[in-house]
């Protein structure tokens, strides 16, 4: 199995590369500092950053099983219009525009099929002040995994997206450092919560992609699943009730679905 993390020296890229090396994956690993006989130091907020890394897969490979678009950044925090908008378009440029360009490039690579997860977490399924960038690029990232779920399935590719749940990561270190004036006193509660006590255990997520991307994960695609919250190890389990609807997917609230007869022609 020939697997690519980009984001790979920080605490859930760490994890996911010794989930997948356990499994015997043949690894390529992604970041701006990274020392490993595995690794390929780029920088993907850079113009060139990405197209670098494609041409290195393909030096490397002839082909690709697996792609995680871990890599990304908390962007501005505070309110949008106090934001600094170079800071934003950075935000969304790593957090969607990124990963959007390395399926793009590493796609037509996996000619036996394979697995794409993307990492998306606060922010993409509810509104979240004060992260306006890191939260609308998240968002994106799922419909266009959803979108590229459908698109792929012909050519025998998954697409799920990883909600890892709160990690004692460096993004959450800044959120507290930053205190409740920017980061809103709930965000700041919880992160100091986390950075006291642990949150979800980086190697919990990990699990969860080793999972999506082998056998256990052949039926599952288009989902964005919470690697904390949801059932996800039991999830073979149930594959026609994930394939017929829409468990596990973003979609607009109607009344009706929340059983109230006004709204209906």
């Amino acid at each position: 199995m020939k697997v690519l993390i980009t984001g790979a020296t920080g605490g859930l890229g760490q994890a996911l590369a010794n989930a997948f090396r356990n499994a015997g994956a043949d690894l390529l690993l992604t970041g701006r500092h990274i020392d490993s006989p595995e690794g390929f130091a780029c920088d993907l907020a850079q113009p060139e950053g990405v197209d670098q890394l494609i041409a290195a897969v393909r030096i490397r490979w002839d082909s690709l099983d697996v792609l995680i678009n871990n890599a990304g950044v908390l962007g501005p925090v505070g309110p949008a219009w106090e934001n600094n908008w170079q800071e934003w378009e950075t935000a969304v440029h790593l957090n969607l525009l990124v990963p959007v360009k390395l399926c793009r490039g590493l796609i037509p690579m996996m000619t036996s099929g394979g697995s794409i997860i993307n990492i998306s977490g606060g922010g993409a399924t509810s509104p979240r002040p004060n992260f306006t960038a890191y939260g609308t690029a998240k968002a994106a990232l799922v419909r266009f995994s959803e979108t590229l779920a459908v698109e792929t399935s012909a050519l025998g590719i998954r697409v799920n997206c990883i909600a890892p749940g709160i990690m004692r990561t460096r993004m959450v270190e800044q959120v507290a450092i930053l205190g409740p004036e920017r980061s809103g006193a709930q965000e700041y509660r919880k992160a100091q919560e986390v950075m006291a006590q642990g949150g979800t255990p980086p190697e919990t997520p990990a699990e969860l992609a080793v999972m999506l991307a082998s056998e256990g994960g052949k039926s599952i695609t288009g989902k964005l699943l919470s690697a904390a919250w949801d059932p996800w190890r039991d999830l073979a389990e149930h594959a026609d009730d994930l394939r017929t609807s829409d468990i596990y997917t973003l979609r607009r609230v109607v009344p009706s679905d929340r059983h109230m007869s006004w709204g209906t022609n």
